[in-house]
């Protein structure tokens, strides 16, 4: 969180009021469809108290940023192919998220690999969300390599962001078991659907003041999470996405 949160005061005995809701920045690359998930929280007042203060895309074109326009929050692309470095890019892309003031970064389909420098400067006030049960399947190609493994569960993770790819302390996970019908496309799907879910929550969770980073890793109430953080299991998660009851009306309307 940032040191700003309250206004000073030189009388000593009063209570400082809060200046306003958390801020929240949110980086993407693409149709920013986990972006909508926040906005739509957002506009239900279930961001713990958050707005989202501004956009920012390296992709010029993305439609995430019109998803930004249209609910009235400040898109801004920053190409990365105008920067002549990855440390030049990201030197700026800290300039613009620090001119809005954020008490939390997400990173919302941000699909650039981030320097030392970046990090450590937004270390403990940044998520992710990745296409896996970390620590399964860092990197790329998450659902194809589940299904040639033959893995029983897939799922999604949101983390913390920190030096290592895909390797921060993980907060929530959404699980999905995987069937012998599977083929990426599905797992893809089925996947973004628990993305959406949880993602908000963990952002809710972390503006609360209950989500904190700390050297030993991700820590709720105070409490150290587990290496993979708290988990929605299959059943909960279907029954939150309805997703039985889809099940169950196409095969009434199929008999």
């Amino acid at each position: 969180m940032t040191n700003t949160d309250y206004q000073s005061d030189t009388i000593k005995d009063v209570t400082p009021e809060p200046l306003g809701a958390r801020r929240i920045v949110v980086l993407i690359s693409g149709s920013g469809s986990n972006l909508q998930a926040l906005i739509d929280a957002q506009s239900h007042d279930r961001l713990g108290g958050g707005e989202i203060v501004a956009v920012i895309s390296n992709i010029a074109d993305a439609y995430g940023l019109k998803r930004a326009h249209e609910a009235g929050i400040e898109a801004v692309a920053l190409p990365h192919r105008e920067y002549d470095s990855r440390e030049a890019y990201d030197g700026a892309l800290i300039k613009v998220i620090e001119r809005h003031e954020p008490d939390l970064i997400v990173l919302a389909g941000f699909m650039r690999i981030l320097t030392p420098r970046f990090v450590q400067r937004f270390l403990g006030r940044m998520l992710n969300i990745h296409p896996s049960l970390l620590p399964a399947y860092q990197g790329l190609n998450t659902h194809a390599r589940a299904l040639t493994d033959g893995a029983a569960s897939h799922g999604c993770s949101v983390h913390f962001v920190t030096e290592e790819l895909d390797g921060g302390p993980v907060v929530l996970q959404a699980e999905l078991l995987v069937t012998s019908d599977d083929t990426a496309e599905t797992l893809q799907e089925k996947v973004r659907a628990r993305e959406h879910l949880i993602y908000p929550i963990a952002v809710q969770w972390f503006l609360e003041g209950r989500l904190q980073f700390s050297a030993e890793g991700a820590k709720m109430d105070g409490h150290l999470l587990p290496e993979h953080g708290m988990r929605l299991s299959h059943a909960d998660a279907a029954e939150e996405l309805d997703e039985d009851l889809d099940e169950k009306l196409d095969e009434e309307s199929q008999g």
